[in-house]
């Protein structure tokens, strides 16, 4: 991931503005204060973000950040790893027994969640098929992880995408790959907040195509 300027992403949402508006909007634009515009471009950047890193495909997310270094074990060769508090979305998870990756974790209202207590093999996660869940223990939240071909295995790859934070130099962390559909987010939810829901409409429609 790429931090970026508050400053360089509130210029690029001008510029997104000024070429997907019509001139007739962009006259009434011209009466808005520059400041103004800027301050109510700014306050949609953690918005844009947390949205377009929630629904971008996974192949367009970067690096994130590492998570599972301590593992706990339960029956049947499953085990868990706290979250992170500022865990948002998984990026992939693996350990290091596993045939292939997981990239999409579970919910435990999932039907396919109930399977993973099964003691057959067949039916539960396995080291060919691995399934991960987000979960709720005392502990807090949690990734459990179904299941493994023993319990000497350990974590290869678990990288998330943490909720989007601006930091103390005004700068904020955004995939590189998904960056302009955040401009393009941006632009959609200031235009909006002008009421024009038409324009925004359009822009909206630009981020999906950024993020095929």
């Amino acid at each position: 991931m790429k931090v970026y300027r508050l400053e360089e992403i509130a210029k690029d949402v001008r510029i997104a503005i000024d070429q997907n508006m019509s001139s007739e909007t962009l006259s009434d634009f011209g009466d808005v204060d520059t400041l103004s515009l800027n301050d109510i471009i700014k306050s949609k950047i953690v918005d844009a973000i947390r949205r377009v890193h929630s629904k971008a495909p996974s192949y367009l997310l970067d690096s994130g950040s590492n998570f599972g270094d301590a593992i706990y074990w339960k029956e049947l060769e499953s085990g868990w790893c706290l979250l992170p508090e500022d865990f948002m979305r998984l990026v992939v998870f693996q350990m290091d027994d596993w045939e292939r990756p997981v990239y999409h974790a579970i919910s435990e209202d999932d039907e396919e969640y109930e399977k993973q207590s099964s003691r057959f093999k067949g039916i539960r996660g396995t080291a060919q098929k691995p399934v991960c869940a987000i979960a709720i223990r005392p502990e807090g939240r949690v990734l459990e992880f179904y299941s493994c071909k023993s319990t000497d295995a350990m974590v290869s790859r678990a990288v998330y995408i943490p909720y989007p934070k601006i930091d103390d130099d005004g700068g904020v962390q955004i995939c590189e790959r998904c960056y302009q559909a955040v401009i393009y987010t941006i632009a959609s939810l200031v235009l909006t907040t002008y009421g024009n829901a038409d324009q925004s409409k359009a822009l909206s429609e630009l981020t999906k195509s950024t993020l095929i």
